[in-house]
């Protein structure tokens, strides 16, 4: 295997911050996304090698064995706890890839020969390489709020492979999910790791989600707060027709039962739409329209 090195890909340096990493990632991955290049391979490439590099320098111990053993940092641990073995005269036991049951001893001296044998080469006599539990993967998948708000299919582009997933109504920002044995293969035919994909939801210019709950804001002129009458809003279905009362005050709020967020894995179960009412005071008054002010404020 080929030594990559990850902060190349991501254009940092080795001394680089977790949120320089994050912010990095971002940028590149928008850059090079597959929706926006769908024709260059070129494109789609880079994209995995961005993905797989933030796989491992965003979590920082993936990224203290990357530092540390580089293209071999996946079996990292298996090396460190053999070494502890091995030092001062251990004796290493184990079993091979069939079961077979067998035994090592060493005074730490040979024990670059047991590192390579973890990774394919032969310690001595008939020793199998170990086998090996494949690697998880971490993914971002980029949605928007209205997205989150149906079950719908979305493809995701990880290590090079495509994957069509169904993405639960209600799903949070920052929410994970893990899709089992689609992480890194395993090694001499152990099973393959998993995979965990982190949503991150896009802030919507119209509603603000807190929970299950929707926050709309709906400008009324001061004619119909004064009045009365109806005002249009939106929401996440459609749009609905409200009255409002005579005398509505600024920053009045009223509830729609079941206008909000649909409950993550709750069949026909919403949250609320709570609307925020703003009064719009005129500022461009005519003469005539001051005056009748006037009157009103006379009578009062």
């Amino acid at each position: 295997m080929a030594y990559i090195d990850y902060y190349k890909i991501l254009g940092v340096d080795k001394s680089a911050t977790q949120d320089q990493i994050k912010k990095a990632y971002r940028k590149l991955a928008r850059k090079h996304h597959p929706d926006l290049n769908p024709d260059n391979s070129d494109a789609i490439k880079q994209f995995q090698e961005i993905n797989e590099a933030n796989e491992v320098l965003s979590d920082p111990e993936k990224r203290k064995k990357y530092d540390q053993y580089g293209e071999n940092w996946k079996h990292a641990d298996q090396y460190e706890a053999q070494q502890q073995q091995y030092q001062g005269g251990g004796q290493y036991q184990g079993f091979d890839g069939d079961g077979t049951f067998w035994s090592a001893s060493g005074d730490g001296s040979g024990f670059s020969d047991f590192f390579e044998s973890m990774f394919g080469s032969r310690m001595g006599g008939d020793r199998r390489s170990a086998n090996f539990r494949g690697q998880d993967y971490a993914a971002e998948l980029h949605i928007s709020l209205a997205d989150a708000a149906k079950t719908h299919k979305q493809v995701i582009t990880v290590n090079g492979k495509n994957l069509r997933i169904t993405v639960p109504a209600g799903i949070a920002n920052g929410q994970k999910i893990k899709l089992k044995g689609q992480g890194g293969e395993g090694v001499n035919g152990s099973a393959a790791g998993d995979l965990y994909i982190t949503f991150v939801i896009a802030e919507d210019n119209r509603f603000k989600r807190v929970g299950d709950d929707i926050y709309i804001t709906a400008p009324i002129d001061l004619y119909t707060a004064v009045l009365g009458g109806e005002q249009i809003v939106d929401t996440l279905d459609g749009k609905v027709k409200l009255k409002i009362k005579p005398g509505t005050q600024n920053n009045t709020k009223v509830r729609l039962k079941g206008k909000g967020f649909p409950v993550y894995k709750k069949e026909n179960t919403f949250g609320d739409l709570i609307v925020t009412y703003t009064v719009d005071i005129p500022t461009d008054l005519t003469d005539k329209q001051k005056e009748l002010f006037r009157e009103i404020q006379g009578l009062s």
